[in-house]
């Protein structure tokens, strides 16, 4: 692995996986991009028919993007591709979509580097502009592994700060996808007990993450003392984390990258 491959999966944490959720709905809030998962006719990427499947190809994608060797990122691009052909609009969508639009793609590579940054900043060592610049270069190919040429990618953190501040007011979302998030929200993907044990946790953890812009979207009513409870809570689990080994800081994603390997090795299905 490559000194900047070793710095960008220094900066997976495996329990930002709690802001997973949070990241979905930021990048689904582009109504195109959320039509066309909502809509999607590639039943085996639903994630409230198939979950396992579906935390698979999404896990794996993060594992390879930040992990992976170049082979193996462009192995899974081209597994992707396969199942966003069937990504496209109908007659009765009410906006045009088509998944291998790359407008659409960079704004969720984008939002995936919030997320990337995010990790590190809750639950690595605080980043620094210095530090922010690196992890932004490196996180290109959270991009490049779908179909994002490495020129379309904000060419520095003040153009991508400057993409993110033009683009977050322009996303509005309607009320089917509203119903979707809500869904996620409260782990309708899950089996009845876990709802009832961890829908509240989940959906006020998830909140947390989520910028105003979008809580106002989805009328989450966020107070001064939930940002205190939710920041206290992230600076207790990173008391935790910090200390522990990288695998460990990791899991799970080094076992979905081992994974995908196997798969490769064996020409099994990727996606």
């Amino acid at each position: 692995m490559a000194r900047n491959d070793a710095e960008l999966a220094d900066a997976v944490f495996g329990v930002n996986l709690m802001g997973g959720v949070a990241n979905v709905i930021m990048q689904l809030s582009h109504p195109a991009v959320g039509h066309g998962v909502v809509e999607s006719r590639v039943d085996s990427g639903n994630v409230f028919k198939h979950p396992v499947k579906r935390a698979r190809t999404t896990y794996s994608y993060l594992a390879v993007a930040t992990m992976g060797s170049q082979a193996e990122k462009d192995a899974y691009r081209e597994a992707v591709n396969v199942a966003h052909r069937q990504v496209r609009s109908t007659e009765h969508s009410p906006v045009r979509y088509n998944a291998f639009d790359r407008d659409l793609q960079l704004w969720v590579a984008v939002c995936l580097y919030r997320w990337l940054e995010d990790g590190a900043r809750l639950f690595g060592q605080p980043l620094d502009q210095v530090g922010r610049e690196a992890l932004f270069q490196q996180a290109a190919a959270m991009g490049t592994t779908l179909q994002v040429p490495v020129e379309m990618w904000p060419a520095d953190l003040a153009a991508l700060d400057k993409y993110w501040d033009e683009q977050l007011p322009t996303k509005v979302i309607d009320p089917t996808v509203r119903a979707y998030f809500n869904r996620l929200l409260d782990l309708e993907m899950f089996p009845r007990p876990i709802r009832l044990a961890g829908a509240r946790l989940h959906r006020f953890a998830a909140s947390g993450y989520l910028p105003q812009h979008f809580r106002d979207q989805l009328g989450i009513r966020w107070s001064g003392q939930d940002q205190r409870r939710w920041e206290t809570m992230m600076r207790g689990i990173a008391a935790v984390v910090r200390p522990l080994p990288r695998t460990l800081r990791q899991f799970p994603f080094p076992v979905y990258l081992w994974d995908l390997r196997r798969r490769i090795a064996r020409h099994g299905r990727l996606v």
